[in-house]
């Protein structure tokens, strides 16, 4: 292999949301997260999921603004930098499919009639996106940059009963046909160091999302919050946190066992600081991706690296 990674433009060995938008739209692209003030079927079904604090994002950001405030805020601020950027939308509290459609229809287009804004893109659940709602991301697929993201977190189905995940492997597969199917791009978010997921369950949720041709994954690292159903079982029955080092070395075989034109939308956590009970390591982000970077080099792989080995 060359010494650079060709999806990526600073020297990654993987495939970086940077280059990917810099291929598309050849200038800056940010996105910008906004809050729309929807709930989850999960929390109103039963508590949530076992580490969500106030659900996806902290709920109670950003919730007494307006999504046209939400957006300027970001923009005001990078157009200082990057004044000809253009934006993406994220909708990114909480499950943002889950209302009727005419309050989804305001909420999305809103934010699509503003100024340099050239896509959305939508966190949802794959239990949360009706018919009807998935004919109207149909049409609005046709008309502007649309992603939608799915939490799948772990394809073990006995973590995902513990975690109160409220859905279960089989449907987040329907799920990503179903969008695949209609042309609309799906990213992934998945959780390392759940409780007893072993390596190679985490290396067989990086194989699935491969063999279900996602465009883009989200790597997270497991944190506990404060006052949440995880911290509370983790007082009861302590569980292995992991360590920074097994943290990279499972990101790095996930990575080798992801095709190369998968883009890689996150590789690490950003956990509230105040509310982190553990792991105190995730808290120096940058540190965690030089170490990948670093780690990487050292043992001269890349994205795709098992799938072109076959092993």
């Amino acid at each position: 292999m060359n010494n650079t990674f060709p999806y990526s433009l600073d020297n990654k060995r993987y495939h970086t949301l940077n280059y990917y938008y810099r291929s598309l739209f050849h200038q800056k692209v940010f996105k910008v997260s906004l809050n729309a003030n929807f709930s989850c079927p999960n929390f109103q079904n039963g508590s949530g999921c076992i580490f969500c604090a106030h659900g996806s994002n902290d709920y109670d950001i950003n919730q007494n603004k307006s999504l046209i405030e939400q957006f300027y805020e970001v923009k005001n601020i990078t157009e200082q930098k990057w004044p000809h950027a253009l934006y993406i939308g994220y909708f990114q509290a909480n499950t943002n499919t889950y209302a009727p459609l005419n309050i989804l229809k305001e909420k999305y287009e809103s934010i699509l009639n503003l100024p340099n804004v050239i896509g959305l893109s939508i966190a949802t659940r794959s239990d949360a996106i009706s018919n009807e709602v998935l004919d109207y991301l149909t049409d609005l697929n046709t008309k502007t940059f649309l992603t939608i993201e799915l939490g799948l977190q772990s394809s073990n189905e006995k973590t995902l009963k513990l975690i109160n995940r409220g859905h279960d492997v089989q449907n987040f597969i329907e799920c990503v046909h179903r969008l695949k199917e209609r042309n609309i791009k799906v990213i992934a978010h998945i959780i390392n160091g759940l409780p007893n997921d072993t390596k190679d369950d985490m290396i067989k949720t990086a194989r699935l999302l491969n063999d279900l041709k996602v465009d883009g994954v989200k790597i997270h690292m497991l944190h506990i919050l404060k006052d949440t159903p995880l911290e509370k079982l983790y007082q009861i029955k302590p569980f292995h946190i992991l360590t920074k080092e097994e943290y990279i070395d499972i990101v790095i075989e996930q990575l080798e066992r992801l095709s190369p034109d998968i883009v890689i939308h996150r590789i690490t956590g950003d956990p509230n600081t105040q509310e982190l009970i553990a792991p105190t390591w995730l808290i120096k982000k940058f540190t965690v991706l030089n170490d990948i970077d670093k780690e990487m080099k050292k043992r001269n792989t890349y994205q795709g690296k098992k799938l072109i080995n076959k092993n």
